[in-house]
């Protein structure tokens, strides 16, 4: 019994670093967005001026 429990808690560690590894890299790609967003959008209304 206490074997499985300490298998249980090794998985749980395990899947708890592995989702804040994910967290951390999708708050970065959210980073960048919030900085690549505004360029584009920036960059969309210069062509639509240069079109009209």
């Amino acid at each position: 019994m206490k074997e499985k429990l300490s298998q249980r808690l090794r998985s749980l560690k395990t899947e708890f670093e592995m989702g804040q590894k994910l967290l951390a890299e999708y708050e970065e790609k959210q980073c960048n967005l919030r900085e690549t967003l505004p360029r584009i959008s920036g960059a969309i209304q210069v062509l639509e001026e240069l079109l009209a």
